[in-house]
């Protein structure tokens, strides 16, 4: 059964999302332990936790070991209490990831072949198949709670717009959504949506001001600053990839010169590989080339793999060309963390090596000295798993 949430506006409802909020970043708490950490009476937090016992939000987890004494009860989210579906649109496919109330994974389907077209229909078919996924799972459509649905490109998460697929000029994309759905949909930027992913998966010590990057055929950025996702004014935050810091005299895909996104990205590694063939570069990349006229960024991104030399040369100067660039935003944000997720992390230290040997000859030292990076955890899951967290934590009004 759907548990029933949290929506009226008084203090105890107030007490019940900080109970919430606490499950959902330490897993299982004492009566005690929410009494000190929410600063109220046992009797006032002992009946709040029974209603939401009732109200099948949370569950007993049974008692847990003292030093001496009685063993008190702990208590953590219900992950029947309903499910959520996050919804990772890209350009040719689509991944779906159905989460339970705690955020355990429960189901990823990677790579559904798929082209978004600005249109009623390409929605409408992305809705069945979201709802024969989650039957597939044996979950109740009346059980999902929410979907979360991101897509590459300028999203204004608050208005429900993505300003790269149109449907309607009155519609937003959010509002198709949840006509084809019935359930609240959030929509988000595919890179935030796996910063929060990547962010959550960090365990209760997180850091909490870190940068995502998702460096794939394009290139694209998600900041947690002070635990919370940074959007800016707009909603537009985090385009790392029009940066303008080369003088390549490139002209992006958005129409200017010098973005960041033409040395460091996915677009950027094919064009390189591709140039240099034609130069008469050795590569087992050659062969594909002369029989089709062209690559695949996954040919690329295999023959890294294989340790391809010409493949390798490239990836090395992408992670050099964007450690340059990161550079330039550890300068202004000074983050803890630096997490590189997206396709071309594929090339490991090749890639890694060059980011941080640039970010080092171009950031000031006492601004970077503590900032750590990392390669992506959830990878291709990262935006599914995100939206999922994402839509359960804005229901619950978390965030």
């Amino acid at each position: 059964m759907t548990a029933r949430l949290v929506t009226e506006d008084t203090k105890n409802a107030q007490l019940k999302k900080e109970i919430l909020r606490l499950c959902i970043d330490h897993g299982t708490y004492s009566i005690s332990d929410f009494s000190r950490d929410l600063d109220t009476s046992v009797p006032t937090i002992t009946k709040i936790i029974s209603e939401m016992i009732s109200d099948g939000l949370l569950q007993d987890e049974g008692k847990v070991g003292t030093k001496g004494g009685r063993r008190p009860s702990t208590y953590g989210l219900n992950p029947e209490a309903g499910y959520f579906v996050g919804v990772d649109v890209a350009r040719q496919h689509f991944h779906i990831a159905i989460c339970d109330f705690k955020g355990s994974l429960i189901r990823f389907i990677q790579d559904i072949p798929f082209v978004l077209e600005a249109n009623a229909e390409s929605f409408k078919n992305i809705c069945l198949r979201i709802k024969e996924e989650v039957s597939g799972a044996n979950i109740e459509w009346t059980d999902v709670l929410g979907v979360g649905v991101s897509l590459s490109g300028r999203v204004n998460p608050e208005k429900g717009y993505s300003l790269t697929y149109f449907v309607s000029d009155d519609i937003p994309m959010k509002d198709l959504f949840e006509q084809q759905l019935g359930v609240p949909v959030t929509i988000e930027n595919d890179s935030r949506a796996m910063t929060y992913g990547e962010y959550m998966n960090l365990g209760p010590n997180r850091e909490k001001d870190l940068i995502f990057v998702n460096l794939s055929w394009g290139l694209g950025m998600g900041m947690i600053l002070e635990g919370k996702l940074y959007y800016g004014k707009s909603g537009f935050s985090g385009e790392i990839g029009h940066f303008p810091v080369l003088t390549n005299n490139l002209i992006c895909r958005c129409g200017k010169v010098g973005c960041l996104e033409t040395g460091a990205s996915g677009s950027a590694l094919h064009r390189m590989i591709i140039e240099r063939l034609k130069e008469g570069r050795k590569s087992s990349l050659a062969t594909i080339y002369d029989n089709n006229g062209d690559l695949h960024l996954k040919d690329i991104l295999k023959a890294v793999e294989e340790e391809d030399v010409l493949a390798i040369e490239g990836i090395e100067e992408v992670g050099a060309t964007l450690g340059r660039g990161l550079a330039g935003v550890i300068n202004v944000f000074n983050p803890g963390l630096v997490i590189i997720g997206g396709r071309l992390i594929v090339g490991k230290d090749y890639l890694m090596l060059p980011v941080k040997t640039a970010v080092n000859r171009f950031s000031l030292t006492k601004v970077s000295s503590d900032t750590k990076f990392k390669f992506s955890k959830l990878g291709a899951k990262a935006a599914g798993i995100g939206n999922c967290l994402l839509s359960r934590d804005k229901l619950l009004g978390l965030i």
